[in-house]
């Protein structure tokens, strides 16, 4: 940013790096997706559990007990957000060989892998047909009241945003015009006007 701040459980996160910010709980997606394709779905959850690691280099290849151990700490997690997102099917199977609808979801359960507070996501429901969209509400929902993480998204779907949202914000060149629930934000006259026209 050229100026502010970014204030996260009272520290500033403003200059820190990926590797630290997502240290301090914050895990993201991308709006287009960013999965290691020839890999399987296991395999692209397990980078996100990297954060995780603990041992050194000589530690793993000498494959210490302590890295194993780890290990097993990392794929039982991995398993574990597996299940919640109803992903074990895909578990073995490469990324390229997916559909896309199922990559998106992937994308998600990599990011929760990572442990995160608070979960960022960029047009989760961009590419999906009406009925992935359903899914990814359900998702979304479940993360929040199943897992306790605050999700933060950036969505131009309005009934996603209706569905999953405690508060909107709007915004207009980067100047928030309007905060408050779904249907406030949908019916403020400067939203209104920024987005139907006058």
């Amino acid at each position: 940013p050229y100026a502010g701040h970014i204030i996260f459980r009272d520290e500033d996160v403003t200059r820190l790096s990926a590797q630290q910010i997502a240290g301090r709980g914050i895990a993201r997606t991308f709006q287009n997706i960013e999965l290691f394709e020839s890999a399987s779905t296991l395999d692209n959850l397990l980078v996100g559990r990297h954060r995780h690691s603990t041992t050194s280099t000589w530690q793993d290849i000498l494959r210490l007990k302590k890295v194993r151990d780890e290990e097993i700490a990392h794929r039982r997690a991995a398993e574990e957000v597996m299940d919640v997102l109803r992903l074990q099917r895909y578990r073995d199977t490469p990324i390229g060989s997916l559909p896309y609808g199922v990559r998106k979801v992937i994308e998600v359960a990599r990011a929760l892998c990572v442990g995160p507070k608070l979960l960022l996501l960029d047009e989760p429901s961009s590419g999906l047909n009406v009925e992935e969209t359903n899914a990814m509400a359900e998702w979304i929902l479940e993360i929040n009241s199943r897992l306790g993480i605050t999700v933060l998204m950036v969505e131009h779907d309005m009934s996603l945003v209706s569905r999953v949202s405690d508060r909107v914000l709007a915004l207009n060149y980067g100047r928030m015009m309007a905060l408050g629930t779904s249907d406030e934000v949908q019916n403020h006259p400067d939203v209104v006007a920024a987005y139907l026209g006058a």
